[in-house]
């Protein structure tokens, strides 16, 4: 059978299928969310039969999800959902149209292949062979940190832009405070320029690579409340950044 909708596996090996998928095979007419949002109503669960996860419509890119549902949106990124084979399954009876019954059948189809002997045996192997992949990545990864400490570029220990900027001083004698070290790191592409509740946010690329977190916080004015963040340098960060710092300013004192 010539594969209907694109089959992929989550982190405990089940697999999951995209509903912007189905949604388009199934030649719905109502839009993604708000077809999605009626199907959710019949008894679906979140983090059981479904996942949010947002994209960069631009790029299909995931990105992760900061910020309400609305503003995802407003930023040009573009929810789907990540369903498990039974909630696919029953989507598609739902429809009770033709191309309702080609995706179950499809569904039925796959569900038979992943159970027989043979595919038990292969995802054996292939977890096997994966855990062997994580392990020789885990090694070329942290070569880079014997020499900065792998505690703490491992440890969960994000600290804000201020203290960042003291510890630096602290342990490396780069006289930079927290306004010289944010407007560094503006200037370096790390941090958002643009003004408005993001500025002075990480990138979503920093975010993903492990060098930021963002705390959420809401700011109250008469206006209304604003939803805001205050930007934290992970323990990844403060080594990767500090590499950097270092490569600069000893570049400046040489040519001084």
């Amino acid at each position: 059978m010539n594969q209907l909708i694109t089959t992929k596996y989550n982190d405990r090996g089940e697999m999951i299928f995209s509903g912007r998928e189905l949604h388009s095979f199934l030649e719905v007419n109502s839009n993604y969310t708000t077809w999605f949002k009626r199907m959710a109503d019949y008894g679906f669960v979140e983090g059981v039969d479904f996942t949010e996860i947002w994209s960069d419509s631009k790029n299909g890119m995931a990105v992760k999800q900061l910020g309400s549902s609305q503003q995802m949106a407003a930023r040009g990124y573009q929810i789907d959902h990540e369903m498990t084979i039974d909630m696919a399954k029953e989507i598609s009876m739902i429809q009770r149209n033709e191309r309702g019954k080609q995706a179950r059948q499809y569904f039925l189809h796959m569900e038979r292949l992943w159970n027989s002997p043979d595919m038990v045996i292969k995802r054996a192997m292939d977890f096997q062979q994966q855990k062997i992949l994580s392990l020789e990545t885990q090694i070329l990864e942290d070569k880079p940190y014997t020499d900065f400490g792998k505690v703490v570029s491992m440890s969960d220990g994000a600290i804000n832009i201020g203290a960042f900027a003291k510890l630096v001083y602290d342990k490396h004698g780069i006289n930079i405070g927290r306004n010289k070290m944010i407007a560094w790191m503006r200037k370096k592409g790390f941090l958002i320029k643009q003004e408005g509740a993001e500025k002075n946010l990480p990138k979503q690329q920093y975010i993903e690579r492990g060098w930021f977190k963002v705390r959420p916080a809401v700011v109250k004015r008469t206006q209304g409340d604003v939803q805001t963040g205050t930007t934290l340098v992970t323990g990844k960060g403060q080594v990767e950044i500090t590499q950097l710092l270092l490569e600069e300013f000893s570049n400046v004192k040489e040519a001084k």
